[in-house]
């Protein structure tokens, strides 16, 4: 299972810029999921794939009735709309206050996001754009079933130190306090630097040092360049050879060494997850026959009762999303600058 979270602690650094950057050149299918309670941007910037606006009542706001009922998986994309350039979309909310209803559902989300990588029908990663987490939003309630918490930030010095203590605060609510020996504890809380292409590598080394020394459990995972022309050509406002931006190219770069660092843990601790589901659904059927299946096999009938209501004749199956290329005026998702 795959749910990368992305978030800021303060200011606009660019967190959507960086989530549809790294979704646009995502190596499998992937799901761009708006989940900052204070709304969405794409809405606003980005045309849908017949051409016109996207639907702002489809997406985190019309999934919040479902999730009441229980969500399972696959149902998230009832709920997508995919971009002009294909890349597949659950649009955030519209204003702050839509957000008192999702209250409650935000763990249930979490864990449809983080499973939704094992569905047997239409597997995705889902990366979700958080926006900022400073004070008490609840999509910090999503991070505890993410594999990889990404906070991203600029390289002013005030920012670097808010970065730092953003993470020394996660590292506290999520592992129970800063991590030494237990560096692998899940979710991984790293660090994505916006900076100039010229001073990227010193600038991450120097902060990565400054991580490590104040024992917060992250550490710098990769460089977004600070690149507005790239921007600007991402959420359509300019055009060009968008592949050949310096985003594109550095969001290439991180995604391919989040994978090789992280991709294989990824798919052992989903392989992990399934057999523990089986495993305790077996057990319960054996000691009590007669009583209510466990939540694991519960997940189960209800994916089946799922697929059910979504008889072939009335449910295409998903295409094979084709590889992400962005290529000149066109991209998977189109974003701007953002938060």
């Amino acid at each position: 299972m795959a749910l990368i979270a992305l978030a800021a602690d303060k200011g606009s650094p660019g967190v959507t810029t960086a989530a549809v950057a790294l979704a646009a050149v995502w190596p499998r299918r992937v799901l761009l999921a708006e989940t900052d309670p204070a709304g969405g941007d794409l809405v606003y910037r980005s045309a849908a794939a017949h051409g016109g606006p996207l639907n702002p009542n489809v997406g985190m706001l019309s999934i919040a009735a479902t999730a009441r009922r229980g969500l399972v998986p696959d149902q998230l994309w009832d709920h997508v709309q995919p971009l002009s350039g294909g890349l597949e979309v659950l649009v955030g909310l519209g204003i702050a206050e839509q957000a008192a209803g999702l209250a409650g559902l935000w763990p249930t989300l979490g864990h449809a996001f983080a499973s939704l990588a094992d569905s047997p029908n239409a597997p995705a990663d889902v990366i979700a754009d958080c926006g900022r987490i400073s004070g008490d939003t609840p999509a910090v309630e999503l991070f505890p079933h993410a594999s990889l918490v990404l906070l991203i930030s600029r390289t002013e010095p005030e920012a670097i130190a808010r970065v730092r203590d953003r993470a020394a605060a996660l590292s506290t609510k999520l592992h129970g306090g800063p991590r030494g020996a237990a560096s692998l504890a899940t979710p991984v809380v790293g660090v994505v630097l916006v900076a100039d292409p010229n001073t990227a590598g010193k600038v991450s080394g120097q902060v990565n040092d400054m991580l490590v020394h104040a024992q917060t459990g992250a550490r710098v995972v990769g460089t977004i360049a600070d690149d507005p022309a790239g921007a600007n050509q991402l959420a359509g406002r300019r055009r060009g050879r968008l592949d050949k931006s310096l985003l594109i190219r550095s969001a290439r770069k991180v995604t391919a060494d989040l994978y090789q660092q992280y991709g294989a843990a990824w798919a052992v601790s989903a392989q992990a997850h399934q057999a523990h589901q089986a495993q305790q659904a077996h057990q319960a059927q054996q000691a009590n026959p007669g009583q209510q299946a466990p939540q694991g096999q519960q997940a189960h009938q209800a994916q089946q009762a799922y697929q059910g209501q979504h008889a072939p004749q009335n449910h295409q199956p998903q295409p094979q999303p084709q590889p992400h290329q962005p290529h000149q005026g066109q991209t998977n998702g189109q974003a701007g600058a953002g938060r």
